[in-house]
Formats: structure tokens, C-alpha cells, sequence
């Protein structure tokens, strides 16, 4: 997408804070404090627009993990995190 001072269009249009104020559901975020791909200045954005909407929300940050939260001990919780959420959040079956 190159850099967001050449590219601003794509990059609001591609920012989940432009459509933070329509998301509805039961909305779960995790980052990884240490990704250098998706800065964690960009989650506290994402994280203050939905407060500004009153949209309720869950939040696990990952202390030093990358991009693709791989590192450190326990990160098998992930699994668990999303395993659980979606037992407790999106149930099988018709509705």
C-alpha cells in the first residue's frame, strides 16, 4: 500500500476505525504488543473509536508477541482464547 502520506485513501478505506461506529455483535480483539506490521498505537485507536461509539467489547492484548502472536510461553492460549469465544459467542447450529 506504500506509505499513508502517498496512499491515504486506500488506507482509510482499508482502517478498521473508519467502520468502527457499524460494527455490532459480540466483537473480540487481540494484538500482539509487540507487532511491528500493526503498531499497538493503531489497537488504542481502534480501542478509544469504539468507546466513543458505546460498543461493547473484549480486548487480549499479547505482551511482546509479533504479528502472528507465535512467541513466548503459553501462547497456546490463543487457541484457547478463540476456541472458548466462539463456543460462548457464535454456537452451532440454526438460529
Amino acid at each position: 500500500m506504500g506509505l499513508p502520506q502517498e496512499n491515504r485513501e486506500d488506507f482509510v478505506a482499508g482502517s478498521p476505525i473508519t467502520y468502527a461506529k457499524n460494527l455490532r455483535g459480540n466483537l473480540l480483539y487481540i494484538h500482539g504488543t509487540g507487532d511491528d506490521n500493526v503498531h499497538y498505537d493503531n489497537a488504542e485507536l481502534l480501542i478509544n473509536e469504539l468507546v466513543k461509539y458505546n460498543k461493547q467489547f473484549q480486548v487480549m492484548p499479547y505482551p511482546n508477541r509479533s504479528h502472528g502472536i507465535s512467541e513466548g510461553e503459553g501462547t497456546r492460549h490463543l487457541q484457547t482464547l478463540y476456541t472458548n469465544y466462539l463456543r460462548t459467542h457464535c454456537p452451532p447450529g440454526p438460529r
